[in-house]
Order: C-alpha cells, then sequence, then structure tokens
C-alpha cells in the first residue's frame, strides 16, 4: 500500500465508515431557534413587575397607560431577533430611553437591556453592547438631573445619589456577568477546537499506523511470494518436485498474509476491541527465518530476543521484517545476518547483507525505509540505513525497551 495516496485520500471517495473520523466536523451549521418560550416568559415577567412597580411609585412616576405598555412589548419583543444582537441591544436601549424619557415607572424594562447586552457581549459585540449601554446611562443621568423639569411626572425632583449607586452598581453587574460568559464561551470554544484538534491527530496516527502495518505485510508476503512464482515457473518442466515446493510456499506465505491482513481489518471496523491474535513481536524471528528461507534467502541470527514492551516488540518484528524483505527485493546476496542486542534501556537490531544491489523492486511502493524510520521515530528512537564500507547494505535500530506512554 502506498502510505503517501494514503495520507492523500487516494483521491477516491471512501465507501466504508471511518472509525477514526470526528463526526462534528461533518455537521452543517444549523439556523437558531427562535427563543419564543424565554422571550415570553421575560415579557410575562416585565408587565407584572412594571404593574407592581407602577403602583409601589404611584405619584412619583407617571402612571402606565397604553403607549408604555406598547413600549415594554416592543423592548419585549426586540429579544426574539438575538441572533442579530447588534441591533437588538441598542434597540432596546432606545426603547428603554424613550420609556425613562417619558417618566414612567423604574422596574424590570431594564432587564430586556440587560439580556440584549448579554447576548451582544457572549456573541463578540462587545463595544456595541457597551455604547448601548453609555446611551442609556447617559439618558438617564439628562433626564434625571436635567431635563426632569420639562419631561413628565410635573413637579418631577432629581435623582438622589443612592438610586445612581444602584443603577451604577447594575450596569457593572451586567457588564461583569456578560464579560464573564464571554470567557468561559471562548474557553469552551478553544477546548473543543482542542479536542477536534487531537482527534484529527488521532486519526492521522491511526491511517499511518493502518498504512505501515498493511505495507509491511504485504511488502514482506507478496515478495516472497514473487520470487517462489520465479521459481516454480521456471522449474516447472524440468523439476516439478522443486516447483510443487514454490507452490506450497507461496500457499503457506499467502495464507499468513491473509490471516494478518484479516486482524488489521477486524481492528479497523471495530476500533478499540482486542485482536482476536497477539501482535507479532521478535518471539516469531524463527518464522521469519523460515519464510526467508523459503525465498531463497538464508538468515544467521546472533543474539537472544530481548524482552521488550508491546509497541517496541512489534516495531523491532517489522523493522527486522522489512529489513529482509528489501535483501530478498534489492539484493543479489543469498545472506544476511541479523544481530539483536539489549543494552540498557535500549535495544539494538543490526540487520547485514553483502550485496550487491540488484535493482530489481518486484513491484514495490518505495516506502520501506520510511516506514522503518517512522515506526522508530514513533517509539523514540533511530533508523540508519545504507551501504557498508565493504560492500553490501546495513540497517542499524536503536529502540527503546520500553514503550513511551505519553502520546
Amino acid at each position: 500500500m502506498d502510505e503517501q495516496q494514503e495520507r492523500r485520500g487516494g483521491g477516491r471517495p471512501r465507501r466504508w465508515p471511518r472509525p477514526w473520523a470526528d463526526d462534528s466536523a461533518d455537521d452543517e451549521p444549523r439556523t437558531a431557534p427562535w427563543p419564543w418560550r424565554s422571550t415570553l416568559l421575560l415579557t410575562v415577567l416585565v408587565l407584572a413587575g412594571s404593574t407592581f412597580a407602577a403602583h409601589a411609585q404611584e405619584g412619583e412616576r407617571a402612571a402606565l397607560d397604553p403607549f408604555a405598555r406598547v413600549l415594554l412589548l416592543v423592548a419585549c419583543a426586540l429579544l426574539l431577533w438575538r441572533r442579530h444582537p447588534v441591533a437588538v441591544v441598542f434597540g432596546t436601549a432606545i426603547t428603554a430611553a424613550v420609556y425613562l424619557g417619558a417618566g414612567y415607572p423604574y422596574g424590570p424594562v431594564f432587564l430586556t437591556v440587560a439580556v440584549a447586552c448579554f447576548a451582544a457581549v457572549v456573541a463578540g459585540h462587545r463595544r456595541a453592547a457597551w455604547t448601548a449601554l453609555g446611551i442609556l446611562c447617559a439618558v438617564h443621568l439628562l433626564v434625571a438631573h436635567w431635563l426632569y423639569r420639562w419631561l413628565p411626572p410635573a413637579g418631577d425632583a432629581p435623582a438622589s445619589f443612592a438610586r445612581e449607586i444602584v443603577v451604577t452598581g447594575w450596569v457593572v453587574a451586567i457588564v461583569a456577568v456578560a464579560e464573564l460568559a464571554r470567557a468561559r464561551r471562548e474557553q469552551w470554544a478553544r477546548d473543543r477546537a482542542e479536542r477536534a484538534q487531537a482527534a484529527r491527530r488521532r486519526a492521522d496516527e491511526e491511517r499511518l499506523r493502518i498504512a505501515r502495518e498493511l505495507h509491511d505485510v504485504l511488502a514482506h508476503s507478496l515478495s516472497v511470494i514473487n520470487v517462489q512464482a520465479g521459481v516454480g515457473l521456471a522449474l516447472l518442466d524440468s523439476d516439478p518436485e522443486q516447483a510443487r515446493t514454490a507452490l506450497t510456499t507461496i500457499k503457506s506465505a499467502s495464507k499468513e498474509a491473509l490471516g494478518e491482513v484479516r486482524q488489521v481489518l477486524d481492528n479497523l471496523r471495530a476500533p478499540g476491541a482486542a485482536p482476536r491474535a497477539p501482535a507479532p513481536g521478535l518471539d516469531r524471528l524463527p518464522e521469519l527465518v523460515e519464510q526467508a528461507a523459503r525465498a531463497g534467502l538464508t538468515v544467521e541470527v546472533r543474539g537472544e530476543p530481548p524482552r521488550l514492551s508491546p509497541g517496541t516488540d512489534l516495531a523491532a518484528f517489522r523493522i527486522v521484517q522489512e529489513a529482509l524483505t528489501n535483501v530478498v527485493r534489492h539484493s543479489g546476496s543469498r545472506h544476511a545476518r541479523v544481530h539483536l542486542e539489549r543494552s540498557g534501556a535500549s535495544v539494538r537490531l543490526r540487520m547485514d547483507d553483502d550485496g550487491p544491489a540488484t535493482g530489481a523492486d518486484a513491484g514495490g511502493s518505495g516506502n520501506g525505509l520510511a516506514g522503518m524510520r517512522e515506526r522508530a521515530a514513533a517509539l523514540g528512537g533511530t533508523i540508519e540505513a545504507g551501504p557498508r564500507p565493504d560492500g553490501g547494505f546495513r540497517v542499524l535500530a536503536e529502540l527503546p525497551a520500553e514503550q513511551r506512554e505519553d502520546r
């Protein structure tokens, strides 16, 4: 499997569900519903509260007349358009200013301005909310300390400083609560973005892991099949028994490859489920040597397979597998050496062949060395690969014996 094509998506629409996909990222933005219930509840509260305030301030402020009730209804009805917070906050502030200038009782009408201001600040229109509040406060100061002489009710007196302190306190409280809500909403948005980014990162890592697994399984098995198919064709007439042995090797290699591919695909269809078979490790090195022998490659193993964490054990096995696959595909040597060494908290793997390179690719994708380096880097290890001074090719891997848990 070509990993570069896998990363680009292959240019084809997928026909099976992606368990790593972030479904929330595909959701279409929906139109916010009309806030009928909250607006109706607020309207009842404002009308009832204003009636009570009119009785409490009877003789001090003008009585509620039809015009006053229209203003109250308009201020409440504007809140239905909270999806347009700038227009709503200015509309409620102007309506409240007209209500205040007409001398009607102080009361819940200012609650409509508070709700509109809150919605504007939370939506990010802080300047509009502050400007609307500033306009309302300026109108209140003008009416309470200067225009009261010419505005109803007749015989009105200037507002006391105690009332001004109360009004100022309410304004500060509204702004503080709105700013707190805005900050919390922005924090939630950042958290959602970070979670989405983490989900995308995990999806990318999962795609890359699956691509590496499929590449390693298929490249090794198909290389063995390719070599044995060539042997079988060459000896079909002259040595039927040897051709039969080659076909038996092809059958065995293809069966094992199908089993490993099925295991990878089962994990893909049911992410998080326990695998049906344990992941391969260096304990299966004898099987790898036997497969290489069937492909005509003699492998000499030096050192005992060390005890490693499951992730490191799998990576070490795949690196050795890919190195031997490259010898079968690209080297004229029919002899390879694998050296295993545990040193402290790390394990060293050295794979050598005597060359020379044949230039044959056996239909490979050319991503073997890149996949090995990615496996090692994911664990915090390193890979060095290149020609040896005395000929042949060497792959040297150094991996931590214990898998990192900080990912």
